[in-house]
């Protein structure tokens, strides 16, 4: 059971994942931080400066347009970052595998599977539970040929 999760681990997807979600986060603080200190001055700048610049208030309330409007350009360029650096290439990868250019992840060969199935039924007959018999000696859950 934990080389299977191993190999799940390791196959490379779930790494590859875990790298994308850290480099995601991290590029998205330095997003945040650019239009933070340049972009939403800027707005507020262009919209004549001041105490109240980027804002406008209606009946006492104050609605601060520029941080949408921030937020939007900090959406905007973390994902088109994504799509330029992850996944336009994911995809020129896929249709070079589908077109026969580049091989694929490899594909474990008939004799691993049978040898990994030989090593799994080994493992189940040496545990208490893989002896086949149930507590008062039945043969519970088990195809009468099965016994040896």
């Amino acid at each position: 059971m934990l080389k299977g999760f191993k190999d799940f681990l390791l196959r490379g997807n779930v790494v590859d994942l875990a790298v994308a979600v850290v480099i995601g986060a991290a590029f998205t603080a330095v997003v945040t931080a650019f239009t933070s200190a340049f972009l939403k001055p800027l707005i507020q700048l262009i919209s004549g400066g001041g105490q109240f610049a980027g804002t406008f208030v209606v009946n006492g309330v104050v609605f601060d347009y520029a941080s949408l409007v921030n937020a939007v350009i900090t959406f905007l360029l973390t994902a088109a970052v994504i799509y330029f650096l992850v996944v336009m290439p994911l995809n020129v990868i896929q249709e070079r595998r589908k077109r026969g250019e580049e091989a694929g992840p490899a594909e474990p060969t008939d004799v691993e599977l049978l040898v990994e199935i030989r090593d799994l039924l080994k493992a189940q007959s040496r545990s208490p539970r893989g002896s086949g018999r149930d507590e008062d000696g039945g043969t519970a859950g088990r195809i009468p040929h099965q016994e040896r």
